[in-house]
């Protein structure tokens, strides 16, 4: 049996520990990053908490074998004097939305490779998808989560204003947002590319930024003029 120490109660955290405590061949436990004071032992210890608070919460813990969470943090970014590695769970994550873990892909890092075995093993208690990921290649799969997550929600929010603006549904749009993200499974992004940016459609352009604020008007220019510029 595996024990598991969480160390951190925000979105990767809870569900981490909720996944976890419902298997019976592990022993979770979860503690705030602000109670350090008191330390369980356990064979792994998860630091779950933002990327700035790693260093300083991972140089109070001296477990045997401490992992963080982060994307973009490296593995040097432990500070601990112990075993070091990264367990990194490519996926978004709120509180209030249970995450599938079978579909999540685990970025594993370790400084050994018994390391890398345990936490292939830890992952597959949850898992399917388990990727053997250095520092470097996990830095660029972050940024690339950030367009293809990050961004695209905010693009998500601004046609949610537009609207609002004009009294329609933003649920109208749920189809046509679906079959997007269903489409680049057997297309390539650039294949699946369509509108009038890419047709460089002048007019339609056009009556797009007059419906448009300012702002929103500067966001769909900078998107149109990449698009053209890659087609």
């Amino acid at each position: 049996m595996i024990s598991v120490l969480i160390v951190g109660n925000g979105n990767v955290g809870t569900q981490l520990f909720e996944a976890f405590q419902s298997l019976n061949n592990l022993k979770v436990q979860l503690i705030s990053s602000r109670n350090l004071k008191n330390i369980p032992a356990a064979e792994i210890t998860i630091i779950a908490v933002a990327d700035d608070a790693i260093g300083e919460v991972s140089s109070q813990i001296s477990n045997d074998f401490v992992v963080h969470t982060s994307g973009s943090v490296p593995l040097s970014g432990l500070e601990n004097s112990t075993r070091k590695g990264v367990f990194y769970l490519l996926q978004t994550f709120s509180k209030d939305k249970k995450v599938d873990f079978t579909e999540v892909p685990f970025c594993l890092e370790a400084s050994t490779e018994n390391d890398l075995k345990l936490l292939e093993k830890l992952a597959r208690y949850l898992g399917k998808k388990i990727y053997h990921i250095t520092s470097e290649q996990r830095k660029a799969i972050h940024v690339a989560a950030v367009f293809a997550n990050n961004f695209t929600n905010h693009m998500y929010k601004i046609a949610n204003d537009i609207c609002e603006t004009h009294q329609v549904p933003f649920e109208i749009l749920h189809p046509l947002i679906k079959e997007t993200a269903e489409k680049i499974k057997v297309l390539s992004p650039s294949l699946a590319q369509t509108g009038p940016a890419l047709r460089k459609d002048a007019e339609t352009i056009k009556n797009h930024l007059f419906l448009l604020s300012e702002k929103q008007q500067e966001i769909y220019k900078i998107i149109t003029k990449s698009i053209q510029n890659d087609a």
